[in-house]
């Protein structure tokens, strides 16, 4: 199962990379968001940043990154994916203009723990993937807002017992807000 992963990710990165057009529309937007509801008991504070190549202003790659210094009581999480991007640009892919889009990728998705004060601490990497959505709105050619909703479940095959994440998946929705800057 993680050789299909590991190859399903290797095609997804040369997607990512190769769908960049002459004129490419690059995006870098700093966030701050949320992990809630599913297997999480409470609400977690994450935040990150995203990096987004959208060829002829429709279809594009993004990769994004999230670090969550709460997850769990003494645990952190982080997370490094790569997506596809589908965006429909209302106004033009210039000046004020409003793009709705729907994503999907997968990536890594690793937890840290520390077990006690006499342990070493307890790492967790697997693969995930996120299916989601939002939209990005510019005020001018290179400021805007963006918002997102995603749902995400990690590939988990471990049956072990750790003290952190239960045995399995682990799904999840994530939130987040921030600035965009068009180049």
């Amino acid at each position: 199962m993680k050789r299909h992963l590991s190859i399903a990710l290797a095609a997804l990165f040369i997607v990512l990379f190769t769908t960049t057009a002459a004129r490419a529309e690059v995006t870098l937007t700093p966030f701050i968001g949320s992990l809630f509801k599913g297997d999480l008991p409470d609400a977690k504070t994450d935040y990150g940043a995203s990096l987004t190549f959208m060829g002829a202003g429709i279809f594009g790659g993004e990769v994004w990154g999230n670090y969550a210094p709460s997850f769990d009581p003494g645990a952190k999480q982080a997370g490094l994916m790569g997506n596809i991007i589908i965006g429909i640009p209302i106004g033009g892919d210039s000046g004020k203009s409003f793009k709705p889009y729907v994503t999907a990728g997968m990536g890594l998705f690793r937890v840290q723990a520390k077990a006690s004060d006499f342990d070493d601490r307890i790492t967790s990497n697997d693969f995930a993937y996120n299916l989601g959505g939002g939209v990005m709105a510019y005020f001018n050619d290179h400021i805007g807002l963006r918002a997102d909703l995603r749902y995400l479940r990690t590939l988990r095959d471990d049956t072990g017992d750790n003290q952190f994440l239960k045995p399995g998946d682990l799904n999840f929705w994530r939130w987040n807000i921030g600035p965009s800057f068009r180049f």
